[in-house]
């Protein structure tokens, strides 16, 4: 069985800006600046995106180019007996693709409901009454919520449409929904500019607050959004490198991945703060009270905007939540792919069958997100997703390389086929600065677990989560070791 080929370089750069690209950075960037010094955020930003985003970019990127292989072959052969570690990446990353797609058939819900803009006048209760119908606590499941549950086989069969046929549909649904949510983007910037108070906005977003820059709370901010837009630790960057040939310069293609979506997070935050200025002119309010993060900016406060404006209601709707659609499903497909990818490098099965299989088994186990008590669910498992799955992952690459595979190796090995040529500071955040920030990073958030279980939920569902991504690394240890003793 041959090795699937991307058609071009722009294809698989594309696909790669796709996957990194996604609706964290509509709702969460933004957000994130705002809280943490506005402009002087940048600041740790763009430093968090020099020291850890381009370089664990260019470690994933170099392992699946040069190794030819997805993440537990391409780990394995940088380490024997530590392929369970990419096995683990996928197998998360398909817990966490099973609940994105979730948010993805809210996005289709609120398409829909914009031709009317049903939600006109009371959003949080459409929101959370009469879409999610949300339940008391984790334990009442209550049945389905239909529309959600709609919503999600509607995504996962549009995924499936993009990715069984193999990498020249993807190439080509990568150019359409890299490209359209910026200029969709652009569309909103433009609209909310037009809008009173739109300046006020954006005068939010962007002030410096520089005192801000001496919590050490902001530069892990900083650093969790950069790692965690980035597509990071998830697998699915080795996989698409996998599919580039050996000789090609994967040091530019990481430099022009991480740009690429760091540059549409910052000006997501112009389009996204517009709005919310004008929002804060048309109620009243105080800048600080419509601000609001992640679910709550893009499925209440957003929707309240737009039910407020004077002209174009249904259109700005629609605009909107196709940006966000688009957003969600590159990044969904390609996380996908990430574990299709190590399947068919495990067992001979064609993409069709591969993506059948895969994408019938995430819709079933996405199910129980889909319930009146899936919200409590998503962002229970969500937490632990972040901040123990990935960041394991990327923690574990960056010791294999820089410790035992040896980060001049690799790093000589990526500059014979790349314009931009690494130096020996690659070798320094390779061995310990990557390595001592993301420890410092989980020592900080298994504190914060100690002294306050997260979200005020039951602990016995707070185990549930934990464990649940636990096991995805036990399971990925004997798959491993199954796959290792069969060759």
């Amino acid at each position: 069985m041959g090795r699937e080929r991307w058609h071009s370089r722009a294809a698989f750069v594309l696909a790669a800006i796709g996957s990194a690209v996604g609706l964290g950075n509509v709702w969460r960037f933004p957000y994130m600046a705002y809280n943490n010094g506005g402009g002087a955020f940048l600041i740790p930003y763009f430093f968090a995106l020099l020291i850890i985003g381009i370089p664990v970019m260019i470690i994933e990127f170099g392992l699946g180019s040069k190794m030819q292989a997805g993440p537990s072959y391409a780990l394995e052969k940088v380490k024997k007996g530590t392929g369970w570690i990419g096995w683990g990446a996928v197998i998360v990353s398909y817990l966490l693709v099973a609940y994105y797609a979730i948010i993805i058939a809210w996005c289709w819900v609120f398409l829909f409901k914009s031709i009317t803009v049903a939600w006109a006048g009371h959003e949080k209760v459409f929101f959370f009454e009469k879409i999610l119908q949300i339940s008391k606590d984790p334990a009442s499941i209550g049945g389905f919520s239909v529309p959600v549950l709609i919503g999600s086989l509607i995504t996962w069969i549009t995924i499936y449409l993009i990715i069984f046929k193999g990498l020249g549909p993807i190439g080509k649904v990568a150019k359409i929904t890299v490209i359209l949510p910026i200029i969709l983007l652009a569309i909103i910037f433009i609209r909310g500019i037009t809008l009173p108070g739109s300046i006020k906005g954006i005068i939010f977003y962007l002030q410096p607050n520089f005192s801000k820059l001496l919590n050490a709370g902001v530069w892990i901010s900083a650093f969790g959004q950069i790692f965690f837009s980035l597509s990071l630790g998830m697998g699915v960057m080795i996989a698409y490198s996998s599919f580039i040939p050996r000789d090609s310069d994967v040091n530019n293609n990481s430099f022009i991945t991480c740009f690429a979506n760091c540059g549409v997070s910052f000006f997501a935050g112009f389009a996204v703060f517009t709005v919310l200025g004008y929002l804060s002119y048309a109620t009243g309010q105080p800048f600080s009270k419509v601000v609001s993060s992640g679910i709550g900016l893009a499925f209440v406060v957003f929707p309240t905007a737009i039910a407020k404006m004077p002209l174009f209601k249904s259109v700005f709707g629609v605009i909107f939540f196709m940006t966000l659609l688009s957003l969600g499903i590159n990044s969904a497909f390609s996380l996908v792919e990430g574990f299709i990818t190590n399947l068919r490098d495990l067992v001979n099965i064609s993409k069709e069958r591969a993506s059948l299989y895969v994408c019938a088994g995430a819709f079933l186990l996405g199910l129980i997100f889909t319930t009146k008590a899936g919200l409590y669910w998503l962002d229970i498992i969500d937490h632990y997703v972040a901040n123990l799955g990935m960041v394991t992952v990327a923690l574990v690459e960056s010791i294999l390389v820089g410790w035992f595979f040896g980060v001049d190796r690799f790093r000589k090995m990526v500059n014979e086929t790349s314009e931009i040529r690494l130096g020996k500071w690659f070798n320094v955040v390779v061995k310990y600065i990557i390595p001592i920030t993301l420890i410092t990073m989980m020592t900080k958030y298994y504190y914060e677990e100690f002294q306050k279980p997260y979200g005020g939920y039951p602990v016995w569902c707070l185990v549930i989560g934990a464990g649940l991504v636990i096991s995805c690394f036990v399971i990925s240890y004997f798959i491993n070791k199954k796959a290792v003793e069969k060759e």
